[in-house]
């Protein structure tokens, strides 16, 4: 099937070795690091390798892709804190991404969750594609430690660290969304023309019951009421310059008020 190409084709693009470049300016004003390379997608995330010594190296940053030139193959990437290791029973260093330093972009993008409405879908996408899928029984227990039975991006974010997975594909409204886990940023959007008979909220999972937090009543502590508004308007909060996530919403809006 078509879509079933467009999503292979996706993943070997995206599930090369990961990606490596130096450093060739830092502006710690605006937190961000400039690096010489030749393709890559905006959203696409990774993080900053400082060398103590010859032999010995620490990750320092988590770096996300936030704009490409690609007349002078270049591309900015902000510095956000890296999480992936945290260990409150260890010191941390001070350490800083300094010129030189090496980004490594792509991680673990050879690991993917899939979020869909119905075990149907579910299991005719990852059936159908090659990669190592993490199943969504293990993001459905996050959530129940975070007490969110309605997904947010930091769960999302959780889930990449505690299992190193990296790319994230949500099944929405008979498209297949590609995301970078970590910067919750549309990579690619695929024609996906599959019915779900029954929907299933969050997503599919065999977990019978997400509890929410009896201690929080903040974002994501209520139940979803409906799978599509809700994947589609995270979707936008996080992707507000996508013309054609724009643009495949406004004709769900459409259609939903006939």
């Amino acid at each position: 099937m078509k879509y079933i190409f467009l999503l292979l084709v996706t993943l070997l693009r995206l599930n090369a070795a990961t990606v490596e470049a130096p450093i060739l300016s830092v502006d710690k004003k605006n937190n961000t690091v400039v690096i010489q390379i030749d393709k890559i997608d905006v959203g696409m995330s990774g993080f900053v390798v400082h060398h103590i010594s010859k032999d010995h190296s620490i990750v320092v940053n988590n770096a996300v892709v936030e704009s490409v030139d690609v007349n002078i193959s270049s591309a900015t990437l902000k510095l956000l804190t890296f999480h992936m290791l945290d260990n409150d029973s260890l010191p941390k260093g001070k350490y800083t991404a300094e010129v030189g330093d090496k980004v490594e972009l792509a991680f673990a993008y050879n690991r993917a969750l899939l979020i869909a409405p119905s075990e149907e879908i579910y299991h005719r996408i990852t059936q159908s594609v090659q990669t190592q899928w993490i199943h969504p029984d293990l993001f459905a227990t996050i959530l129940s430690y975070t007490g969110h039975p309605s997904p947010l991006k930091s769960d999302f974010e959780k889930m990449s660290d505690a299992t190193s997975t990296g790319l994230l594909f949500i099944y929405l409204d008979k498209h297949v969304y590609t995301l970078d886990m970590k910067s919750f940023k549309i990579l690619n959007i695929s024609n996906a023309p599959l019915e779900a008979s029954r929907r299933k909220t969050p997503f599919y999972t065999r977990v019978e019951k997400i509890d929410s937090s009896w201690w929080d009543w903040g974002e994501g502590t209520n139940e979803m009421k409906s799978y599509v508004p809700y994947y589609y308007k995270l979707l936008l909060k996080y992707n507000e310059n996508n013309q054609e996530l724009q643009k495949l919403y406004a004709q769900f809006e459409k259609g939903s008020r006939k």
